[in-house]
């Protein structure tokens, strides 16, 4: 059998390219071919095709067609839906006028109870007057089945009544009337009907005893593969089937397109190619949507058009709100659509969606702009009514402008565009607050709207948030919104390069002070927001550091002047300048400064300063506490935040803990459009990854990225870096070098020259190192040397010592990396430490000392190990058996480490009872409870009771293991 692809609608060249039975429809077939072959044996049938549009109605009706003249049916054939059927008995007519050839004739109208042999009239003269809608005599009904007896006791009859829902009722009427007549008679009897028809007629047919109901079902992923691969000719991809079924609900019809769509494009039926069409593209499928919801009821359509305002997963009683329907019907309506394939709707009540985007737009076709305006208005009403996320109802109210100028409108959209300021999307905040401030309205509108509107444009087109931000400062009366609108001012003219505009704006903060206090207050407030608002464009940056001052001798006794003391502490540590002034400084602002009474920017800078002035252990406890602020997820830089708490603990050798950090950070990020905010995560990840030597995760972190970084910020430096050494362990040295230059150029020129602040000179004396140019990579390290050494950096000091004996010859080695361990013994940078041991070890093993090289390596590796350092470990590993040695198995370490009763005792400890007092409260001797706190000791390295509630502590709050003196 011959025919169009399962319920599809293709070209007439499409026929001859489907061969084959229809799909997924064995059960269906074999059902029907036994009732024509009972009809040929003399015994009556009777099947109701009932189905969707689009689902195989016509198909399987074709294909029963063949079968019949097959068997040597007599085939009576009608469309209910054909044109010019809509007189009563008109479908009647054109079934029964096979009929009329003079063999078989039909009952007078003058004589409706006429018996056989009296004499018959033409089709054309079955009684008009007489039938009037549905009210058929039964006399004529009567008559009209004497000619169908009539003809079956000549020929086993097929009556086959296609789109029986849109057959006049007149029709309907005479259908029933045969059905429960079959009985004794060769006829079998296939009536096909749209699912959800409402015809009680039809109902009363398929509720006969003898009917046989068939429901064909969406087509399976299996059942769509071997449809492709007749109508295109090409092998399938595994997803292809589930894809193209999640897309069309498994509708035959729509199925058919989308294929038709990849053949047309000359695309391979793979899950890729159809996510790639384009709505050029899917003109057909578009087409055939159209159709499909044209031929449902209004109600449905109404349904469908709220769908598509309202968007996917919209809660169901909203829908119907807004379509203006009973929830009963509205889930009528719903499962309608999802019949037909154009909606995948949980039968429980669950969500729901469009079976495809392409959906969604035909169903709102047609629709004036108007009206759509208006349907947009009133699902942001209902919606912001449920109690919807306000970036939903803002969505709703950028379709509707003239809802946009309503009073509880602009409050959404203002909090909306807040919150896309927050997540880095500007440029969305934009679009939102823009249909509030229509154009030449700006005097008339409220300022505290403008200054909303003139904060987001700041940061996508400094020029214009500028200008918008000076007509807002006219007009605020607030002391606290003028403060606000002249840091946002000053921060688009530093963005637009107009320093010197900028810095004079900090002599015009005294004229919104209420007083002398407050005045210099807020100069202080709007240079410390000047200078971290420049971090953010290097040449403004630089300009501005050569006309500001950089005292440290500020108290710490109000909020504005931590915030200024911390932003000027970054910019030392970060030079390498006054380093000791910048930790105390920073040390300052957070024992004075808390999240409530100060800026999540001023906390974050100032632990910012003590990474960079190598304390990672008080950095990732000043972290920690940010962190947990309950408001601090709202903020911009919550993203940065994470990462540089993530370097904090990456430094201390929490590797763990700095990818969970990461993974937090980078949440919803994608790297291949990745902003600014998303940079800083991205290198730490990746250091991270390095770290526990894993190679494939970092690749593929990392190729997503945009190539040339045209971005200055300098959070691209660090990616720079990052993926330079990634380069170097992939044995890549040219283009690590490429890399790691480039970043030290950018370095310097942000003025970030302190080798505490990004170890990329280490990675390029590394890399200079493998290409065999020691004299460069000891340059690159007596460079930090002498620049840690001068500042106190210690971690700093100490890796530039391991980057110097690594240029030196073997015997001057162990002095150099002896002195880089001691160095190390007064930080917490553990894997650092770890590092530089087994560099010792290996120098040690070289110059012939295997018992010092063993034991200096045997505690490196145990360090590693405890650390989750695979790679460095797998190093020590291989340095300790070169040895001699035969090390069995690491000696656990860390919390996860202790026993139960090692933990009992260690939370007694920390909660401050004596040992006498922890043995009467476990019932054990006093000598047991010492025994187990030396184990706890041992496995979490610490000195005593002090260090042992750090680290408690900061565990469960999910912080570094790691802890030094």
């Amino acid at each position: 059998m011959t025919t169009a692809a399962e319920g599809g609608e293709l070209g007439r060249a499409d026929h001859g390219r489907t061969a084959g039975p229809p799909v997924d429809r064995d059960g269906e077939l074999a059902l029907l071919s036994a009732a024509v072959r009972d009809a040929a044996a003399g015994r009556p049938g009777l099947v109701v095709l009932d189905a969707p549009d689009g689902m195989g109605r016509t198909t399987l009706m074709n294909g029963l067609l063949l079968e019949a003249h097959a068997a040597g049916l007599r085939v009576l054939r009608a469309d209910g839906a054909a044109v010019g059927h809509t007189a009563p008995l008109s479908t009647v007519r054109a079934l029964l006028e096979p009929l009329s050839d003079g063999a078989t004739r039909r009952p007078s109208a003058r004589h409706p109870t006429a018996q056989a042999g009296e004499d018959f009239l033409e089709c054309d003269e079955l009684p008009r007057s007489d039938v009037r809608g549905g009210d058929v005599p039964h006399g004529v009904l009567d008559a009209l089945h004497q000619v169908v007896r009539r003809a079956a006791r000549e020929r086993p009859l097929l009556i086959a009544v296609d789109d029986a829902h849109a057959a006049e009722p007149a029709s309907l009427r005479f259908l029933a009337h045969v059905a429960r007549r079959l009985a004794g008679l060769p006829v079998l009897l296939c009536v096909a009907r749209r699912s959800g028809g409402g015809s009680p007629l039809l109902d009363e047919i398929a509720a006969l005893p003898m009917c046989r109901v068939l429901r064909p079902l969406p087509l399976t992923p299996g059942g769509i593969g071997l449809l492709a691969r007749r109508l295109t000719g090409r092998d399938v991809d595994d997803g292809f089937g589930a894809a193209c079924r999640a897309a069309t609900g498994g509708s035959p019809l729509l199925v058919t397109h989308l294929l038709t769509a990849l053949r047309d494009a000359r695309l391979p039926p793979t899950a890729d190619a159809l996510a790639a069409l384009g709505a050029k593209a899917l003109e057909g499928f578009r087409a055939c949507v159209v159709r499909l919801l044209e031929g449902q009821s209004t109600t449905v359509r109404r349904a469908a058009r709220a769908l598509a305002v309202l968007g996917d997963g919209t809660p169901r009683e909203t829908c119907a709100r807004l379509a203006a329907l009973d929830p009963g019907v509205f889930e009528r309506c719903l499962a309608a659509l999802g019949a037909v394939g154009l909606v995948d709707a949980q039968a429980d009540g669950g969500t729901w969606s469009f079976a495809h985007p392409q959906v969604r737009a035909v169903a709102v076709t047609g629709v004036s702009s108007d009206e759509k305006s208006l349907l947009h208005g009133l699902a942001a009403r209902l919606l912001h009514e449920s109690g919807a996320d306000v970036t939903e109802v803002a969505e709703q109210l950028r379709q509707s402008p003239e809802s946009a100028t309503r009073p509880w409108a602009r409050a959404v959209l203002r909090e909306a565009a807040r919150e896309m300021t927050l997540q880095g999307f500007p440029d969305r905040a934009v679009e939102l607050l823009r249909p509030c401030v229509p154009p030449g309205h700006e005097g008339t509108c409220a300022p505290e709207l403008l200054l909303d509107l003139g904060l987001a444009e700041s940061r996508v087109d400094p020029s214009a948030g500028a200008a918008r931000l000076a007509v807002a400062l006219d007009r605020l009366t607030c002391p606290h919104a003028r403060l606000t609108a002249l840091g946002a001012l000053a921060g688009a003219l530093m963005r637009s390069g107009e320093v010197s505009r900028a810095t004079a704006l900090i002599d015009r903060c005294r004229e919104y002070g209420t007083d002398s206090a407050a005045a210099a207050s807020s100069a202080q407030l709007l240079e410390a927001q000047l200078l971290l608002v420049a971090t953010g464009h290097r040449a403004t940056y630089s300009r501005l550091l050569d006309s500001t001052s950089l005292d440290l001798g500020l108290p710490g006794d109000t909020a504005a002047r931590r915030a200024l003391l911390a932003s000027r502490a970054v910019v030392c540590a970060a030079r390498g300048d006054r380093v000791a002034e910048a930790r105390d400084a920073a040390r300052t602002v957070l024992a004075h400064g808390t999240p409530v009474t100060d800026a999540v920017s001023t906390l974050g800078t100032a632990a910012s300063v003590l990474l960079y002035t190598d304390r990672p252990r008080e950095s990732a406890e000043a972290f920690r506490q940010l962190l947990d602020a309950p408001h601090v997820t709202r903020e911009e830089a919550y993203p940065t935040l994470l990462a540089l708490t993530a370097e904090a603990h990456a430094r201390l050798g929490a590797l763990g803990e700095a990818l969970r950090t990461t993974t937090a950070a980078l949440e919803g990020v994608a790297p291949a459009p990745a902003t600014r905010l998303a940079a800083l995560p991205l290198a730490v990840r990746l250091h991270t990854l390095l770290d526990q030597g894993d190679l494939a995760a970092g690749t593929a972190l990392v190729q997503d990225l945009p190539g040339p970084l045209d971005d200055e910020a300098w959070q691209w430096n660090e990616v720079l870096c990052a993926r330079g050494r990634l380069r170097l362990a992939s044995d890549d040295v040219e283009g690590a070098l490429d890399d790691l230059t480039e970043c030290g150029r950018r370095q310097r020129a942000w003025h970030r020259t302190s080798p505490a602040v990004s170890s990329w000179w280490y990675w390029a004396g590394r890399s200079h190192l493998a290409r065999g140019d020691r004299a460069t990579a000891r340059q690159l390290a007596d460079e930090a040397i002498e620049s840690a050494r001068a500042a106190h950096l210690p971690c700093a000091l100490a890796q530039g010592l391991e980057l110097r004996a690594a240029t030196e010859a073997a015997r001057h080695r162990p002095l150099l990396l002896q002195e880089a361990e001691a160095v190390l013994a007064t930080t917490s940078a553990a894997l650092l430490l770890a590092r530089v041991r087994v560099a010792r070890g290996r120098a040690l093993h070289r110059c012939g000392d295997k018992q010092a090289a063993r034991a200096v390596l045997r505690k490196a590796w145990e360090e590693t190990y405890a650390l989750g350092a695979p790679a460095l470990h797998a190093e020590a590993h291989t340095a300790l058996l070169a040895t001699g040695a035969r090390p069995r198995r690491p000696v656990p370490s860390g919390v996860d480490a202790l026993t139960r009763s090692e933990r009992r005792v260690a939370k007694l400890a920390d909660s401050g009872l004596t040992n006498a007092v922890i043995a009467k409260t476990l019932c054990v001797t006093r000598r047991t409870v010492e025994v187990h706190l030396t184990a706890v000791y041992r496995k979490l390295n610490v000195a005593g009771r002090r260090e042992l509630r750090f680290v408690l502590r900061a565990a469960d709050k999910g912080a570094p293991h790691a802890v030094g003196a």
